[in-house]
């Protein structure tokens, strides 16, 4: 069951801004004792994601609706598939049509293509990674999206692990600054958060070896061979990190490079370009 904090704030948020003064087009023409029941039917094939925001949405709009869960998020579906059903007033129903929708088919969309991308790495030991760009305030359901196709999820945000990329470490002045500094931070802090370092090259990578105080590797924008010769370094060494590929990549690389024994591989792409899923509601 999804679990997410201030969820009912974030769907009436946005019915406001779906609804405005009124639902003009229902209050038009339904009559306000108008009962009926409607059906949500998926399109196409996927992963659904998203029924239990659905059908709060439709309870906020109208507690007295009742909604009927055929299918649950995770569940594999085919073209035709019923949903869920919805009953009661016709005219709650037309209002809280289009918010479910918008919810439920972005949400199926990303846990259907990071299902399909994680297929790609059945056997291997490599995991897929979601990241940081996703929709404003959509990121802990674009993130549970991605669990739901089970990929997993990276960090939350900025605040619940500490990730020294190239423009921190540049204005650090420097790899072991930037480490050392984010140690003495820590400390002051009385936190305690893992460390990824992000590297461009294998330079910087054996500067990070000879240096240590992280946790994970990023190992950003490497080509195939590069990647592989990183791996390899990374493994034979003393200490254990874990090791993350990131940037580019694709279809015809996401393999190739899970081979090379990389713990994680993050894909931008899961949360900010997404075909949504196709879902309607008609009349039952």
């Amino acid at each position: 069951m999804i679990q997410i904090e201030n969820l009912d704030e974030l769907i009436k948020s946005a019915l406001r801004e779906d609804v405005g003064d009124g639902d003009h087009s229902t209050l038009a023409c339904i009559p306000p004792t108008a009962e009926g029941t409607a059906k949500m039917v998926a399109k196409q094939e996927g992963i659904l994601c998203g029924a239990e925001v659905g059908e709060r949405v439709f309870h906020l709009v109208d507690s007295t609706l009742r909604v009927t869960l055929l299918k649950h998020d995770g569940d594999r579906v085919a073209k035709g598939d019923v949903l869920m059903t919805v009953e009661g007033h016709s005219g709650s129903i037309l209002t809280a049509e289009r918010t479910a929708l918008n919810f439920m088919q972005r949400l199926s969309g990303i846990a259907t293509e990071t299902h399909r991308m994680v297929q790609m790495l059945d056997g291997l030991e490599t995991r897929l990674l979601d990241t940081r760009k996703t929709t404003p305030n959509m990121r802990l359901l674009e993130k549970y999206a991605v669990a739901c196709g089970g990929g997993t999820n990276h960090r939350i945000g900025l605040y619940d692990m500490v990730m020294l990329k190239d423009n921190h470490i540049d204005f650090a002045g420097g790899i072991e600054a930037a480490i050392d500094r984010t140690h003495q931070y820590l400390k002051d802090k009385g936190k305690a958060l893992k460390i990824e370092i992000e590297v461009r090259d294998l330079d910087e990578l054996q500067r990070v070896l000879d240096h240590g105080g992280v946790d994970r590797i990023m190992l950003d924008n490497f080509d195939l061979a590069t990647l592989g010769e990183a791996v390899r370094r990374i493994k034979a060494w003393p200490v254990r990190y874990e090791t993350e590929a990131s940037g580019g990549i694709t279809d015809q690389t996401l393999r190739p490079y899970a081979e090379t024994g990389v713990d994680f591989i993050s894909v931008g792409a899961l949360t900010h370009h997404i075909k949504s899923l196709d879902i309607s509601l008609v009349k039952k």
